[in-house]
């Protein structure tokens, strides 16, 4: 996928997530910087309906942008899920599993990030 089309989803996918009330969405630019995607964009919710809510909106974005097969994993957890769109993984926990993994502090050290505070 063309690098622009991947901001394009990324920049959707930010947006969907601020509309939908997901608090301390983060963005970390991983282009050139690992395998793994090009983005990981982190965000929490409020409760376990509001975290299922807000990946089925995420799966929703990839599919409409031609990612075929995006994965979920996490279906029964009802505090975290990981979306993977190959070139974008989207992480939404609640707050306290967020704070008890810290992916940002991981990778920090590694890659600037980019904030969106709501």
């Amino acid at each position: 996928m063309q690098i622009n089309e991947v901001k394009k989803i990324k920049e959707n996918i930010k947006k969907v997530l601020d509309l939908n009330k997901a608090i301390n969405i983060e963005v970390i630019d991983l282009k050139d910087k690992s395998t793994i995607a090009d983005y990981m964009i982190i965000a929490s919710g409020t409760s376990s309906r509001h975290i299922q809510s807000l990946s089925e909106q995420v799966l929703e974005i990839f599919k409409n942008n031609g990612i075929k097969n995006p994965f979920l994993e996490g279906k029964s957890s009802p505090e975290w899920k990981l979306i993977d769109g190959k070139d974008i993984v989207v992480h939404i926990f609640h707050p306290e599993k967020r704070k008890f993994y810290d992916l940002e502090k991981m990778w920090s050290e590694l890659i600037p990030k980019e904030r969106l505070f709501i």
